[in-house]
Order: C-alpha cells, then sequence, then structure tokens
C-alpha cells in the first residue's frame, strides 16, 4: 500500500504540474479527461489524487 499511495502522490503532483509546463499544442490523455469536468472539478479530482495518496503513503510508512 506504500508503494500505491506514493504511486497516486506523485500521479497527483505531475498532473498539478503539467498544466503549467506543457504547451498549448501538447495534451495528455489522462490530464484532458479530467480537464472535460471543467477546470475546479479537474483541480478537485487532482488534489483528491495527491491528497489520497499521501495519506495512504504516510498510513503505511512504517509498516515494514
Amino acid at each position: 500500500m506504500k508503494e500505491l499511495g506514493l504511486g497516486l502522490l506523485l500521479i497527483g503532483l505531475v498532473s498539478m504540474v503539467l498544466p503549467f509546463v506543457q504547451g498549448r499544442e501538447t495534451h495528455f490523455i489522462f490530464l484532458t479527461w479530467i480537464d472535460q469536468w471543467g477546470p475546479t472539478v479537474a483541480w478537485l479530482i487532482r488534489g483528491g489524487i495527491a491528497l489520497l495518496g499521501l495519506v495512504l503513503w504516510l498510513s503505511f510508512k512504517n509498516r515494514d
């Protein structure tokens, strides 16, 4: 679960950074799907993915 949490955290953070880094010509399928819900909901989804990943990673961090 620690690895899943870290993966979700990284996906969430990358999806938050990419709209500012990429050019307008470049589109990613995952981000395009999220953006179809509207800008506010898209940011809530990105933040939720990152938050869920952080919670999972912190919860299972010391369980080895």
